[in-house]
């Protein structure tokens, strides 16, 4: 499992691959929310929420919040 700081640092290098993209082709609902096999934002949304989420979940783990999922 990654630590947090490690799950923060990929975010952050998707977010600014995702930026590259966006200023290099321009952004169409369908390259975020449906952009199909083969496209470079494949599996973006997805991963990046995933990612996400495992931050938050430890973030509350640190602070022994009650926040559950």
């Amino acid at each position: 499992m990654s630590t947090k700081a490690e799950l923060i640092k990929e975010l952050i290098d998707m977010q600014t691959k995702f930026i590259e993209f966006e200023h290099k082709n321009g952004m169409h609902p369908d390259d975020y929310y449906n952009p199909g096999a083969g496209h470079e934002l494949e599996n973006y949304k997805n991963d990046f929420m995933e990612k996400a989420v495992q931050v938050l979940d430890m973030a509350h783990e640190e602070k022994d919040s009650a926040w559950k999922r």
